[in-house]
């Protein structure tokens, strides 16, 4: 019992210390999957411009377009 949980106190402090980009870009880099990258840029920017819509900057959205 004791063992499983040093264990487990160890993949618990591994887990905790890589970030989610982190390990993202990894994952991109481990199965070559820098096509990808572009693709979820363009998604985020389109739902960062989606919710700024929403929000009380849609006056300064007008501007821009």
């Amino acid at each position: 019992m004791d063992k499983n949980r040093d264990a487990q106190t160890a993949f618990e402090s591994e887990a905790s210390e890589t970030s989610f980009m982190r390990e993202f870009w990894e994952f991109l880099a481990h199965n070559k999957k820098f096509w990808m990258l572009p693709i979820i840029v363009a998604l985020l920017l389109v739902g960062l411009l989606i919710f700024l819509t929403s929000a009380a900057a849609l006056p300064f959205i007008y501007t821009l377009f």
